[in-house]
């Protein structure tokens, strides 16, 4: 048997030595802030997208949007919050990435090393507070029954954690009448302390820039926002306290809870913006269960729209054409072959996100 890597050896930094490429004096963008412009043809897209989200709320149906992490790291949160809190996204979602620029604006105002000098460096990644508090939230929240986006807004929105007495979770370990998955996060969850070493009772994480942070207003808001990550694909994996069983726990309940809210698309909108491969792959697999039980039912999902938004430059037109032949470089963009596979009206916008979700939160009032 193969040996594995052992992250005790890694020497970790703490998180106030980094130097940051973004920082909340300079990059945030709020509501009515000036932003790059879109092209002629991208607003006239644009007054598109915000059509056919006006006519989803009015019907009450659901609008999902996902983004990849440079929305964060772009500093839209702000804009994303005026959405989400003026009703107009009914769920968000992202990818591991995202969950974590988002909670380091939240604690320190800055995020976004340089991956090539830090690199050089041997420290990319290896910061103890990122891994060290998004892994014990992520532990507790699996315990709580908690989603992955859930678990770091949770953190994020009460400033800290409430970690359990050591004897509460033995107990819960040998209680056979309590749930397996219970039991089992309970045992993760004990792992996870003794590795970080921490006491149980309050752990006070303050988080000065709270406000800046999507996934505490979504929290607060009782708003979905879920993370779907890969492991080995974000840098708190790296970090000796994480744990695999907690993190598959927490975003199996957020593709579960994803998925549950695709069910509701009929009518409704998926906005999928700068997510090349964590959105097509989720919502395909998540449209393919909800079609399922939709057949069962004597019924099917239909009367969506699919907008998808990339810097990519469009070389085949997916909304007339359909999919391409396998001999086009352009049926390999995953993130709209996917989409094209799922029924719905499908149409791609080319625009930087710095553009798009200001110009999408002006038109919409």
């Amino acid at each position: 048997m193969s040996t594995i890597f052992d992250r005790n050896r890694l020497a970790l930094r703490p998180l106030a030595d980094r130097d940051n490429r973004v920082d909340v004096d300079h990059d945030l963008i709020r509501p009515g802030d000036p932003t790059p412009s879109l092209s002629e043809r991208a607003a006239e897209q644009t007054r598109r997208v915000a059509r056919a989200i006006r006519r989803a709320r009015e019907r009450d149906r659901p609008v999902i949007a996902a983004f990849g992490a440079h929305a964060i790291k772009n500093g839209l949160a702000p804009v994303l919050i005026d959405l989400m809190n003026g009703g107009l996204i009914t769920h968000y979602a992202t990818n591991g990435a995202g969950i974590i620029h988002d909670w380091e604006i939240a604690f320190q105002g800055r995020t976004s090393e340089s991956v090539r000098d830090n690199q050089h460096a041997g420290t990319f990644g290896l910061w103890d507070e990122t891994g060290r508090y998004l892994n014990l939230a992520i532990a507790v929240g699996a315990y709580r029954g908690m989603g992955y986006g859930e678990s770091v807004g949770a953190l994020i929105q009460e400033n800290g954690l409430e970690i359990p007495d050591e004897g509460e979770l033995e107990g819960v370990v040998a209680d056979a009448g309590s749930p397996a998955w219970r039991r089992a996060a309970a045992a993760d969850l004990l792992a996870t302390v003794a590795r970080a070493s921490v006491p149980s009772g309050r752990l006070r994480v303050e988080h000065p820039f709270r406000e800046y942070s999507l996934q505490a207003a979504a929290y607060a808001a009782g708003v979905p926002l879920t993370g779907h990550p890969m492991i080995g694909h974000d840098i708190i994996y790296m970090h000796p306290v994480s744990s695999g069983a907690a993190i598959g726990r927490t975003a199996e309940t957020d593709f579960l809870r994803f998925a549950e809210a695709v069910q509701s698309i009929s009518d409704g909108v998926y906005l999928s913006v700068g997510s090349a491969i964590m959105s097509p792959m989720v919502f395909e697999k998540s449209f393919s269960m909800a079609q399922n039980v939709a057949i069962q039912e004597g019924r099917r999902i239909h009367g969506h729209s699919l907008f998808v938004v990339d810097l990519a430059e469009a070389t085949w037109d997916w909304s007339s054409q359909g999919e391409p032949p396998a001999d086009d470089p352009a049926y390999y963009l995953r993130f709209l072959k996917s989409f094209s596979r799922v029924g719905g009206e499908l149409e791609y916008l080319c625009a930087d996100n710095r553009a798009f979700f200001p110009a999408l939160r002006a038109e919409l009032g």
